[in-house]
């Protein structure tokens, strides 16, 4: 048996160009096929092209899609692709998909007395104007639909596929039955059947799931053929294109796909929905830091948040240890940080900025009571009228370390690690879920933790996941700490990792590598000999390894009492700077950049001078890029600027 990949959207495009009735659009930087509905035939080829060695259709295959599908109106089918023999409008198979459904036809004539068989995905939404990839695979009575390398949907129906159904003059028809009724309405990227296979584990490899390719035809490639001297191209593709010029725009999801031109920079970006990427510029290059500000802070400051108010400005949370004056939130105007608002906090540990529609809100996690007794940590809500934080729910927390903020399948949720009640270590720490109709957060799931400091969330294609930083159970610091991904609605153990006094996690990605830093605190046990040095020990970057589906070590980096990873770009260069915060004789600690070297791993490349050195965070103004550091052992915080070349 043949078990290559036989690509059926190949063998419609002629070498010279383009089949009539076809078109190629660029959308989202992909491209795809859109098909005329006036001439269907045209859209077709004999059966005999592709199985050139045996009139039979596979008992066993995969169908590979990849597509972009528009909105279709209730009660409409439309077919991403037909099989029929010439003398009969019966489909011998075909995919068509209706609105939230997926339908899979064959013709088995030994086991349905001749009538054809529909096998129906439910639950199947695309579209939603984004690309989609589709495998199909079918073995007998079982067949399996895996979208976008998600968890695969499996059905089983009383008709098998047939032994031997034969493809004798029988031809292939894209995006159509026959005629012009039904026709596919969306772009078409990738069809490919695999005999003999389930196609799966070959197309869920690379990272950009939604548009895994296994066989594309040459004018759907991402590289255009280049035309030679002043030839127009080969495959001419449509796409709208739109620039703005002057300062930095926003990017949404309404600017998606749009460019802006950076004059100031001689630099062409276009927006991914999120970010500006840049396409075209002049590629900085770190050179050295300078000290920028010095930023007084209330007293010493645990923690700091750096984020922009839409059409308000860019801010700085500072989490700071007293109360009174309690914590406070600066401004950045004329090119500094500046006091905006103050407010009372408890020991604040860290504060999370994050908007639920075009509610925004600012969470701090308290560490102690506050005067009456009570222990809670609180959620403030930016007023547009009052251009300031107010109060919007209290939590009840356990010496509060940190707060993460995301969203799963469109619900927003909020997470708390909780650190210790008492002097108890081991107790939960709790995800809550945001409930639009009371507008508050609600008690979702409780997760075991022991002394812990942080929560990481990410994505990695369709799937979420959530790291704890477990520092300390009572007794050691050695313990393990946790990922957990979500299924079936909760947060299940995926891997565990063991840790020393682990006080952050930090997620990050280089190209197509996803890796995952931890910052070791301390090395303590009260059952073993005291080592040397509890705060001189390794922190650790693992990476994440697809085919053994777990996050492997990648690098130890020797680091003193650390208390936090930032990553951050400058031009095409990465880097990750740790937080060392003591050696175990003094805190003014040299916190160090590193800089990515492709194979040598992360390289130190910039020794900075700290003091108690507990969080950093990296941001950008239209003057530069910056990163401030705050320090919990004296009331003074930094902006430091990147130079660059």
């Amino acid at each position: 048996t043949d078990l290559r990949p036989l690509d059926i959207l190949s063998e419609v495009v002629p070498t010279s160009g383009l089949a009539r009735g076809m078109r190629v659009f660029q959308v989202q930087g992909v491209r795809g096929f859109q098909l005329a509905a006036s001439r269907p035939r045209a859209l077709g080829f004999p059966a005999s092209r592709l199985f050139i060695h045996c009139d039979r259709f596979p008992e066993e295959f995969s169908i590979i899609v990849t597509l972009r599908v528009l909105s279709v109106p209730a009660k409409r089918n439309e077919y991403v692709f037909t099989l029929m023999a010439e003398e009969s409008p019966s489909v011998l198979v075909g995919l068509r998909y209706a609105p939230d459904k997926l339908h899979f036809l064959f013709w088995s004539q030994e086991h349905a007395g001749g009538w054809q068989t529909r096998v129906t995905f439910p639950n199947v939404s695309l579209s939603d104007n984004q690309w989609h990839t589709l495998v199909l695979a079918v073995s007998g009575q079982s067949f399996s639909l895996t979208v976008d390398c998600s968890l695969p949907k499996d059905v089983v129906v009383e008709t098998p596929f047939p032994a031997s159904l034969s493809v004798k003059r029988a031809s292939f028809y894209l995006g159509n039955r026959r005629r012009r009724k039904g026709v596919f309405t969306g772009l078409l990227r990738q069809l490919v059947l695999l005999p003999g296979a389930d196609a799966t584990p070959r197309i869920c490899t690379a990272m950009n799931f939604k548009v895994a390719t296994l066989s594309v035809p040459t004018v759907l490639q991402d590289l255009p053929v280049k035309p030679v001297s002043n030839e127009v191209l080969k495959y001419p593709y449509e796409t709208d294109t739109k620039v703005t010029l002057g300062s930095r725009p926003p990017c949404t999801k309404q600017e998606k796909a749009r460019f802006w031109f950076n004059a100031s920079r001689r630099g062409l970006y276009l927006c991914n929905g999120s970010a500006w990427i840049s396409m075209l510029e002049v590629k900085q290059r770190l050179d050295y830091l300078e000290e920028y500000q010095n930023l007084v802070t209330n007293s010493e400051t645990m923690g700091v948040e750096v984020f922009t108010i839409p059409n308000v400005g860019l801010f700085a949370a500072t989490a700071n240890r007293y109360t009174p004056p309690g914590s406070a939130i600066y401004k950045w105007t004329d090119g500094k940080f500046v006091p905006y608002q103050n407010i009372p906090t408890y020991q604040a540990q860290s504060w999370k900025y994050f908007t639920i529609g075009k509610k925004i809100f600012l969470a701090v996690a308290n560490f102690e009571q506050n005067d009456r007794g009570q222990e809670f940590s609180v959620i403030y809500k930016w007023s547009r009228r009052k251009e300031k934080f107010i109060t919007y729910q209290r939590i009840t927390t356990h010496s509060a370390r940190d707060w993460e903020a995301f969203v799963i399948e469109g619900e927003a949720f909020l997470a708390v690690v909780n650190h210790r009640e008492g002097n108890n270590h081991n107790i939960d720490s709790v995800i809550y879920r945001w409930n639009p109709r009371t507008g508050l957060f609600e008690t979702n799931q409780t997760i075991p933790t022991s002394g812990a400091y942080d929560w990481e969330f990410f994505t990695i294609g369709p799937y979420s996941f959530l790291a704890v930083a477990n520092t300390f159970n009572g007794t050691s610091t050695k313990i393990y700490s946790h990922i957990y991904i979500w299924l079936s609605g909760s947060f299940q153990l995926f891997q565990s990792i063991l840790t020393f006094g682990a006080a952050d996690w930090e997620v990050f990605s280089i190209g197509d590598r996803v890796f995952l830093a931890v910052a070791n605190s301390h090395s303590y046990d009260s059952g073993m000999p005291a080592p040397s040095n509890f705060y001189a020990i390794n922190s650790s970057i693992y990476e994440l390894n697809i085919t053994a589906q777990m996050f492997v070590k990648f690098q130890d980096l020797l680091t003193y009492s650390a208390l936090d990873w930032e990553f951050f770009s400058v031009g095409d260069d990465s880097f990750l700077v740790v937080a060392n915060s003591f050696d175990g004789f003094t805190f003014s600690v040299n916190s160090i950049i590193y800089r990515w070297q492709g194979y040598e791993g992360f390289v130190a490349a910039h020794h900075l001078p700290t003091v108690g050195c507990r969080d950093w965070e990296a941001f950008h103004t239209v003057e530069g890029s910056y990163l401030l550091y705050s320090s919990a052992k004296e009331p003074l915080s930094k902006v430091l600027k990147l130079k660059t070349t």
